[in-house]
């Protein structure tokens, strides 16, 4: 019986790279396929089959790769150069960004609903808008009395004659249930309804106003032992500004306490007087005060926890566009990507370490193909992300300075020549 004659359907080993990539081959190649549209990264992704080829001696001995690795590696790549980036970015911009719009991203980390959808954030030159330093210095100047973002009341208190202790809590949420909405709006978004008394301070009788009160008559004479400056239109001192502070610093003192002819204490919401009143009725203390806001809670009339940007998550970057990665960019790409399929190719050979052929065998070099590729891709990241480093927004202003100080120091030994006329 003769034997069949073979018709092989390939002649070549599919597993063996060729020397040039298929532009049609690309997209259906690529992993997760963000760049599938790009005819640049198409083109970039084509023409790295050559590099690779050529860069690991494809022309003297088979690469046991397909083309379909070097564009999923040269993918791998271009996510790998956008999220180094990114993270670089993120340092640049993120305490400009806090509180801004975000965004929401499919499963790609792009864009699908935002207001800076299509905008390629990740691409814009950020303003240096000490976002995070204003947020912080709010609550400083609530702390300090001077404003904030956290609303300040104020109530009265009747005194009551024989009454040494007045629970201000109580006389608050009164307020709250007789009708008073803006106090028991405070309340529910506050933390736990909290309470915090800001200052006590004593409201005498209007007939008593013009013997302690502004420009009274008692107690003012234009000289520098009392209130200075200004008198009934009749004297004139020129004093320093210190002593005019000072002294208005001693007449609200006065105001709040020897004028009232009591003294107080607060603990615990609860105010107590001293010496016990005798009377009641004219007599009134006020009272400022305001409610401990939840970090994240939210008011009609401020923000306390904004909604958007609050830390590297939200960040509304998407992978960098193919197109707007330079020459440097794309070069480190080509050797990552290079540095990954060595990776590949390592462990296609790992699993025929030795190949027997007549009278003799060959060993594959798996293990030093695996040992390269690792260290290149650490050694390229570690570079990537040093240079990102050292090109941050920080220390690019710190080299200016160095630039304008040595200069500074350079004309300092520039003579200057005198004219003689």
């Amino acid at each position: 019986m003769s034997l069949p004659v073979l018709q092989p359907r390939q002649n070549s080993s599919l597993s063996i790279l060729p020397a040039t990539g298929t532009y049609s081959s690309v997209a259906s190649a690529l992993t997760t396929g963000i760049y599938s549209n790009s005819n640049a990264f198409i083109t970039g992704a084509v023409e790295q089959v050559s590099f690779v080829y050529h860069m690991l001696g494809g022309e003297v001995l088979d690469i046991e790769v397909r083309e379909s690795n070097v564009y999923s590696a040269y993918e791998m790549s271009v996510l790998e150069y956008s999220y180094l980036v990114n993270l670089h970015q993120a340092k640049n911009s993120l305490g400009s960004l806090l509180g801004t719009p975000t965004a929401s991203f499919n499963h790609d980390g792009q864009i699908t609903t935002g207001s800076l959808s299509g905008t390629n954030a990740a691409l814009r030159y950020p303003k240096f808008t000490l976002s995070y330093a204003r947020n912080v210095t709010d609550q400083i100047a609530y702390e300090a009395g001077f404003g904030g973002s956290t609303d300040i009341h104020s109530a009265s208190i009747a005194i009551v004659a024989g009454t040494q202790t007045y629970d201000l809590s109580a006389v608050i949420r009164n307020l709250a249930n007789n009708g008073n909405t803006t106090i028991a709006r405070a309340i529910t978004g506050s933390n736990d309804g909290q309470m915090r008394i800001h200052k006590v301070f004593y409201k005498s009788p209007h007939q008593t106003w013009r013997f302690f009160g502004y420009y009274g008559g008692l107690t003012v004479v234009g000289n520098l032992n009392t209130y200075g400056q200004y008198a009934d239109d009749s004297t004139f001192d020129v004093i320093p500004a210190w002593q005019n502070k000072l002294q208005a610093i001693n007449y609200r003192t006065n105001l709040y306490t020897r004028a009232s002819h009591y003294s107080y204490d607060i603990k615990n919401n609860m105010l107590n007087l001293y010496p016990t009143p005798t009377a009641g009725g004219a007599d009134t203390f006020w009272f400022l005060f305001s409610f401990a806001p939840t970090p994240l809670s939210q008011s009609a009339t401020s923000q306390v926890g904004v909604t958007g940007v609050n830390n590297l998550n939200t960040l509304p970057f998407e992978n960098l566009p193919y197109e707007n990665i330079n020459s440097l960019g794309k070069h480190w790409i080509r050797r990552y990507s290079l540095a990954i399929v060595k990776g590949m190719l390592s462990q296609t050979r790992g699993k025929f370490s030795v190949i027997p052929i007549p009278g003799e065998s060959i060993t594959l070099n798996h293990a030093s193909l695996l040992t390269q590729s690792t260290e290149e891709m650490d050694k390229l990241r570690e570079e990537l992300k040093q240079i990102l480093e050292d090109l941050t927004y920080q220390k690019t202003i710190e080299r200016e300075a160095n630039i304008m100080e040595n200069n500074l120091k350079i004309q300092q030994h520039i003579p200057r020549l005198i004219f003689v006329g």
